[in-house]
């Protein structure tokens, strides 16, 4: 069911600096800030070849990001992104599995424009993870 790994997405408490960071001083390419507000974050991926690394900073006071931040202020890793060939039938087989589907266990689209779902971390070992169709 899985396939490659899209993304580990990291929060950051100032999307600027960590910006600055990646593309300064790692000399990384880094996409333009996309607000996404369905999802409450503002995004940019950063490009390391084999992947990407997602940076998120909160989008208004109920954003995910911004309890995530509150419990851990100087921000870290959030979440992992696995592509799979078709969603609904990831999402059907993962909870029949007796995995948790966030939310309304309907995909939203993500920051690639490609539908996502987010399953429970408490089911993949603390993990938060993100499925994207390919």
């Amino acid at each position: 069911m899985l396939g490659r790994l899209n993304h580990i997405a990291l929060a950051v408490p100032d999307l600027a600096a960590a910006i600055t960071a990646y593309r300064d001083t790692l000399g990384a390419k880094v996409t333009a800030p996309q607000a996404l507000p369905e999802h409450g974050v503002t995004v940019v991926f950063v490009d390391v070849g084999n992947t990407k690394i997602e940076l998120l900073e909160p989008l208004g006071d109920g954003s995910p990001i911004a309890a995530f931040l509150a419990k851990n202020p100087a921000g870290g890793m959030h979440h992992v992104c696995y592509e799979v060939d078709d969603i609904l039938a990831a999402r059907d087989h993962l909870k029949a599995s007796g995995a948790r589907v966030l939310g309304d266990g309907n995909p939203k689209t993500g920051a690639h424009g490609k539908p996502v779902l987010f399953l429970h971390p408490k089911d993949f070992f603390g993990t938060l993870v993100e499925l994207e169709q390919a």
